[in-house]
């Protein structure tokens, strides 16, 4: 390597982006209109993700590689697994730019003659290929993530001048994890994953679960020490997961490598996205597809599950399940009552399978429709959660058409292995599906839509509320667990907290004035309709 001063360094090669948040989701979300009707807007996340995904782990290579490099001065030991978080094979860079490296060294072998921005024709074969031998060099971590075929999307693979321009557009902006700041990129794909969660509507809430929501969850269980352990049987896109390290790392100054994260998702498409998503967030989570309930494969044996901290979740709603194949189950996990919950309706199935992976101190809150709270041939269920067990800590009711992949009413229910001795014998129940009790609302209309948001204001208040463990008029109650008892362990919020809303304090005499006023405004219409009917010698 030359020692010639003027020479530029890897420093200079290397500088930190000086991109704005707002500004890389801007250029992300350009690439939808690049591609737009070329391929359906419901299938942009299967192709622009994992490409940005494929650019950030090759641009993150590349930078590695080249610090190796100047400080070793030996390729092949630059490339060594124990310097990467992922290997990129020879020729299949994203790009084999010369520039990257310190001075005096250029790329050599494969990456000298092949990758990706050099390609001209039969693009998307050449990303089929890079995503094979890539997910090849990385089984551990990426096996299942680049489940794309660029060639079968035939407007796609016939289209290379498409694939060329998402591909320079792309180029324009190193995305690194060496480069860009903490957060940066993690937050812009997540909005990305948003994004394309909207476009598809009613599907795209399969896999992704409204911020606020998730935010006011993760803030319900919080604070987080060093050595948390989190799980999400039913992950997503990993949002709950991702939320919980940001919160540690924004809010209590903690380092998120300090936790750890991992989540089980059915759908093997939006599994890929959870792992990309964790990793372009900072964050070495696991993901392992497979249905939980069915399948769980956090265990510690054959006979015991995996045990955690804390839970999130945000499960299928009513959703069928195996119930003739796990009358029996290996785990017990389904032993609070003499009978399984209904084969077409698998909603205690999973809070029962939640409450198993919970360790001696472990918390949960779930996301659960309101007919859990009441159904009545679920009332056992809530006999063993509630009384035999005392797991329920809290029942949040939440306003409509939160989700906009149903309109489905919801609570959130908190699950507490170890309550506090003060309130052991005491449940919080919460009624945030109105505003006409409180100053500052809970909700607002989301423009343009038949969806509802919380506001920042209501997720405040909910947080404190609970945190505080407060009886607030007409808003939330600390009740007794022989209460509900008596109540046959029904947990609608209406019983508990006065839901109806006050009554208007009419003023008679002002409406009597109104009333005379409309009286003598009708008399004086009639009189000109007699008028007219007499002009038109009509009696």
């Amino acid at each position: 390597m030359t020692d010639d001063p003027n020479q530029r360094t890897l420093a200079d090669s290397q500088p930190t982006t000086n991109l704005t948040t707002d500004q890389l989701e801007k250029h992300l979300f350009k690439c939808a209109d690049i591609i737009r009707n070329t391929v359906d807007k419901t299938d942009y996340k299967d192709y622009i993700l994992p490409l940005v995904f494929y650019k950030s782990i090759s641009d993150t290579f590349v930078d590695e590689y080249a610090a190796n490099l100047e400080e070793f001065e030996d390729a092949e030991l630059a490339r060594d697994e124990a310097f990467h978080d992922f290997q990129i094979p020879e020729g299949y860079l994203w790009e084999a730019d010369d520039d990257a490296l310190p001075a005096g060294h250029e790329w050599e072998g494969k990456d000298a003659e092949q990758d990706l921005r050099s390609q001209k024709e039969n693009v998307a074969s050449f990303i089929d290929e890079a995503f094979t031998e890539i997910e090849n060099a990385n089984p551990d971590q990426l096996d299942g993530v680049f489940r794309s075929d660029f060639m079968a999307a035939d407007a796609l693979a016939e289209s290379d001048g498409k694939l060329i321009r998402l591909v320079e557009h792309l180029s324009t902006h190193n995305l690194s994890q060496e480069r860009l700041p903490d957060d940066m990129l993690g937050e812009a794909y997540m909005d990305l994953v948003r994004h394309f969660a909207s476009e598809e509507g009613r599907d795209g809430g399969e896999f992704f679960t409204p911020p606020q929501i998730v935010q006011m969850m993760v803030r319900l269980l919080a604070p987080y020490e060093a050595g948390d352990t989190f799980h999400d049987p039913t992950c997503g896109s990993a949002g709950f997961l991702i939320e919980a390290a940001h919160h540690f790392r924004e809010e209590q100054g903690g380092d998120p490598s300090q936790l750890t994260m991992t989540g089980q998702e059915v759908n093997p498409d939006i599994a890929s996205i959870a792992k990309m998503n964790l990793f372009l967030n900072g964050l070495n989570g696991k993901v392992r597809r497979q249905d939980s309930l069915s399948e769980p494969l956090f265990t510690e044996d054959d006979t015991t599950l995996q045990k955690f901290d804390y839970v999130l979740a945000n499960f299928p709603f009513s959703a069928n399940w195996d119930k003739d194949g796990l009358q029996d189950d290996p785990y017990g996990r389904f032993d609070w009552a003499d009978k399984l919950p209904r084969a077409d309706r698998g909603d205690y199935a999973f809070i029962m399978h939640i409450a198993e992976q919970l360790n001696e101190t472990g918390r949960a809150a779930i996301v659960v429709p309101n007919g859990v709270l009441f159904r009545k041939h679920e009332q056992r269920y809530r006999e063993a959660m509630v009384g035999d067990h005392n797991l329920v800590e809290a029942v949040i009711g939440l306003p409509a058409d939160l989700f906009q992949n149903n309109s489905i009413p919801t609570s959130i229910l908190v699950l507490n292995e170890d309550k506090p001795a003060e309130r052991e014998d005491e449940v919080l129940f919460l009624h945030a599906a109105d505003n006409h009790a409180v100053d500052e609302p809970f909700y607002r209309d989301v423009s343009n839509s038949s969806q509802n948001e919380l506001t920042e204001n209501g997720v405040d208040h909910i947080v404190d509320n609970y945190h505080d463990w407060t009886t607030e008029e007409k808003v939330s109650r600390t009740v007794k667990r022989e209460e509900i008892r008596e109540n046959d362990y029904n947990l609608n919020i209406a019983l508990y907290v006065d839901t109806t809303e006050p009554e208007e304090d009419i003023d008679v005499a002002e409406e009597l004035a109104d009333l005379r006023e409309l009286q003598q405004e009708r008399a004086d219409i009639e009189a000109r309709l007699d008028q007219h009917m007499e002009a038109l010698n009509y009696e």
